[in-house]
């Protein structure tokens, strides 16, 4: 499969990995379509892409919506070959606080956004997915999970956070061999500090002590770089199964 030929649903979408994706696969000819839960920015983030990108609201952690959306992003996209799942909270706390233990409807909630929703979205694309008209090595499509290097190596007050990274990049493995009969790949994609509209509300020190951090190079991941990944994966058949870390080669210290 070729880039320009995406038919892709992106999570997430409206800022951040989730929209340098979108970004990307429009700007090389393919269609994408942006959900996320919020309408204001996802609708303005779809429009400044042209007309290869459009908006649809979704809450991944319903059911009801995800499958509703996936429909509507098939029948918009005249077909559905990508999924990429980028929705997603970070979820910091201790488990013990400073205010006492962490409550689990905290916890919860991480684990139905971040784990929970990618597998309702994985399974909603997956099942259109399977009508597909199947490709040279009988490819019918993909899905990428945003898993993230908090996975292998949690910091403190990462518990929520690591605990739904690293099922997401569990399921990965069982998903692709579940669906290798059907030409279906699932893959995993591990990024590590990557300069996100959440670090701008971060001052330049700390940003600059963060990319310090990395081994090489000593900076902040780009968002384009994981749209680049993404791309690779999309045209590399035999990529499937697999967590990629995107990290510059850091190994997370403690805190």
């Amino acid at each position: 499969m070729k880039i320009q030929d995406a038919r892709a649903v992106i999570t997430g979408g409206a800022s951040g990995l989730g929209h340098a994706v979108a970004r990307h696969i429009a700007a090389q000819g393919g269609r994408a379509v942006i959900l996320d839960v919020q309408e204001g920015p996802g609708r303005a983030a779809a429009a400044a892409l042209g007309a290869n990108a459009s908006f649809m609201r979704c809450d991944v952690t319903s059911e009801a919506e995800v499958n509703a959306a996936m429909e509507g992003a098939h029948s918009r996209l005249a077909g559905l070959n990508l999924l990429v799942n980028c929705a997603g909270v970070i979820g910091a706390g201790r488990v013990l606080g400073k205010n006492g233990p962490m409550a689990g409807e905290f916890f919860t909630k991480v684990i139905h956004i971040n784990l929970i929703g990618t597998f309702l979205c994985d399974k909603a694309a997956a099942a259109l997915m399977q009508n597909n008209t199947p490709g040279p090595d009988g490819e019918r499509g993909l899905l990428i999970h945003t898993s993230s290097v908090a996975a292998f190596e949690g910091q403190i007050g990462q518990a929520a956070y690591s605990a739904t990274k690293a099922a997401v990049a569990g399921m990965t493995l069982p998903i692709a061999r579940e669906l290798a009969r059907l030409g279906i790949r699932c893959v995993s994609i591990a990024p590590g500090i990557f300069h996100t509209p959440m670090m701008d509300g971060m001052s330049k020190e700390v940003q600059d002590s963060l990319a310090a951090q990395v081994p090489f190079p000593a900076r902040l991941g780009k968002p384009e770089e994981f749209a680049q990944l993404v791309a690779s994966v999309f045209e590399i058949p035999m990529l499937n199964g697999a967590t990629i870390r995107l990290d510059g080669a850091i190994r997370m210290q403690p805190k």
